[in-house]
């Protein structure tokens, strides 16, 4: 297996967060327009406008982040959409307010990218407003999508203010600790959601939470969770139990993106760390299981969704019409999940490719 280093944000923040005292600046420093943003030794590095030919990603990514340096943060102290339908409870809210986290991601990148202190001010008002406001409910469906928020801190920790960068060090310890301690509390034969996709949200934001604040106990216990998951979830032929439970290639995508983010997660931070190809003694692995999804995905299988459901609320969705809940399933719909793990294994390279000619800007962006 190839490893590459190039196009993903994911594989940023291990090494960046690790950094982050030593490189710390002055409070001052992040109204500036004139410094340069440190070199982060990881395997994602953001494609610098000065250094040749920009690609079609960074280009994007800075076209869009000059369209909302005007926007303002809007934190919530909660978020839940999780088993809601459009208009139910505070779901409508709570998606207008998540637009946040990857809009400070592509603030962080852009910044990266050019050295404009905009942009880390941008990075630096949103992050101080969330982690100001947010209070976690370990609740894996309603907060996978901070993904986001911590990729945000960690392209740019070594510029933010301090007071920003102990607030949302407080924030994500409180995310990683709080996330440990709710799987710790889990008693009697593992099943439902302590095996399903929502326990692969949880490792995943365990796994993100440890690399970004360079805690190598985290990151152990996240290993050891990751572990367990594969055993649970993934059955040695590479069928994952969310398949059986929702007859839905949906679910499939959803429940194995997390993981293979939690594996980049842990990749700079462990020699030879390898969770994408950890096998369990029965056969599992997260690479088995993209390998018996990747027929799906190039093609030669097709799949009609959620016919023989066991989950009420999917044919509830189907009712109200929400695309993907009913139908062939669309392959495309996993390519994000195919170009992220082709950062791992480029033998996923010629499926992503495939699916999408393009990465999405935010892996696209690195090299």
């Amino acid at each position: 297996m190839q490893r590459v280093s190039r196009r993903t944000i994911a594989l940023a923040f291990g090494a960046l967060a690790s950094l982050s005292t030593a490189l710390s600046m002055a409070t001052a420093m992040y109204v500036r327009k004139d410094i340069t943003p440190p070199r982060a030794v990881s395997m994602c590095q953001p494609v610098a406008p000065g250094a040749g030919e920009q690609n079609a990603s960074a280009a994007h990514v800075l076209a869009a982040a000059e369209k909302h340096l005007g926007d303002q943060p809007h934190p919530l102290p909660h978020v839940h959409t999780e088993g809601t339908l459009p208009h139910q409870g505070i779901r409508d809210e709570s998606i207008a307010a998540e637009k946040d986290w990857p809009l400070m991601r592509q603030a962080a990148l852009a910044w990266r990218l050019s050295a404009d202190g905009r942009y880390l001010q941008q990075v630096d008002t949103y992050l101080s407003a969330w982690a100001h406001t947010y209070q976690p409910d370990f609740n894996p469906i309603d907060e996978t999508n901070l993904d986001g928020l911590i990729d945000a801190y960690v392209l740019a920790s070594s510029g933010l203010s301090a007071e920003t960068r102990d607030a949302t060090r407080a924030l994500l310890r409180k995310l990683g600790e709080g996330y440990i301690e709710h799987i710790g509390q889990f008693h009697g034969p593992a099943r439902g959601t302590q095996t399903n996709n929502w326990q692969s949200h949880r490792v995943k934001l365990v796994a993100m939470t440890a690399a970004a604040l360079g805690d190598p106990g985290m990151l152990k216990k996240a290993r050891e969770l990751f572990q367990r998951q594969v055993a649970d979830n993934i059955l040695p032929n590479g069928e994952v139990i969310d398949f059986r439970e929702r007859d839905a290639l949906h679910y499939v995508v959803y429940d194995l993106q997390p993981l293979v983010v939690a594996a980049m997660a842990a990749q700079p931070f462990e020699a030879n760390a390898d969770w994408l190809r950890y096998t369990t003694p029965e056969g599992a692995s997260l690479a088995k299981a993209l390998d018996w999804l990747r027929p799906f995905a190039e093609g030669q299988r097709t799949h009609q969704e959620f016919v023989h459901t066991s989950v009420k609320f999917d044919r509830d969705r189907a009712q109200v019409g929400e695309a993907g809940y009913s139908g062939v399933w669309d392959p495309k719909t996993s390519s994000t999940l195919y170009w992220l793990a082709a950062q791992l294994d480029d033998s996923y390279l010629p499926v992503a490719r495939q699916l999408a000619p393009q990465p999405p800007d935010w892996i696209g962006a690195c090299h």
